[in-house]
């Protein structure tokens, strides 16, 4: 009797047209999301963000969060090479500025090397540098090792004040239909060098006032991709430093197709290949 209720919802649903869902039959991609460190509500943050993410595109977002406030966080990814094994892209959230040992930042790298598509957001900039990150980095020395991987070199910032931020190139599928928007007070990351593997989506200007009361208008790239290796996608972006920028919906949105884009599934349309959105 169980096998005939179950033939008969199955006809029914074939004679309705029912279809099951692409998400459903689709495995969700797997995300690691590290973060934690100095300067910035982790605890909150990791949370808009895995939900964020999640509600915007199959994703099953897992999370390492250490609560240490230091700028060199002990991550327990640290000196492990492994620690991405099994998931499909790794978003870098944390900040460790002084996280500086070359066998470090090496295996922090290896994934990536090994083709693990990575996304950085905002302190991921300014985490893993090693020696004077104002100087120009040499390509294939220790002081490049993460800059390399960023594809953009970046050393500072300046007050919390707002940003506008302008999309350059309106025919990425990351970028496409998005609408320039101004942040709320947030920090503007400098540009030391631009790698020539990087590509420039977006542009952030910021105006503030000197001690003399002398305006001086900032310009940097804020968000970018990268070309690792030549086989590893990598998409960044420096905006992200307080809450509320972070559950904007325009953010989320940005950094969703990031993710997708990284993974191989957004398509030039700009929306999520079949069986990846929601």
């Amino acid at each position: 009797m169980k096998s005939s209720l179950i033939l008969s919802v199955l006809c029914t649903a074939v004679v309705l047209g029912v279809q099951p869902s692409p998400a459903a039959e689709t495995p969700a991609l797997k995300a690691l999301l590290i973060t934690g460190g100095c300067c910035h509500d982790y605890a909150k943050q990791k949370d808009l963000l895995k939900n964020g993410l999640e509600a915007r595109a199959n994703l099953k977002v897992d999370i390492i969060y250490v609560a240490d406030g230091s700028t060199s966080p002990k991550l327990p990814i640290l000196g492990n090479p492994e620690y991405a094994k099994g998931y499909d892209v790794v978003i870098h959230d944390e900040c460790g500025a002084d996280i500086n040992n070359e066998a470090i930042v090496e295996a922090v790298l290896k994934p990536h090397r090994d083709g693990i598509p990575g996304v950085n957001l905002h302190c991921g900039v300014h985490s893993y540098r090693i020696g004077d990150p104002n100087k120009p980095a040499t390509n294939g020395t220790p002081h490049a090792l993460w800059f390399e991987y960023l594809g953009l070199q970046s050393s500072g910032h300046g007050a919390q004040l707002p940003i506008a931020i302008s999309f350059t190139d309106h025919e990425s599928p990351i970028t496409k239909d998005l609408a320039d928007w101004t942040t709320i007070g947030e920090e503007l990351y400098n540009n030391i060098k631009i790698f020539p593997t990087a590509h420039a989506l977006a542009h952030g200007k910021q105006v503030s006032k000197g001690a003399n009361g002398t305006e001086r208008t900032s310009d940097f790239v804020v968000v970018w991709t990268n070309q690792y290796l030549g086989n590893t996608r990598v998409f960044t972006t420096t905006i992200g430093h307080n809450n509320q920028t972070v559950d904007d919906p325009r953010y989320l949105d940005l950094v969703t197709r990031g993710v997708l884009w990284a993974c191989g599934k957004l398509g030039e349309d700009g929306k999520p290949m079949a069986g990846y959105g929601k």
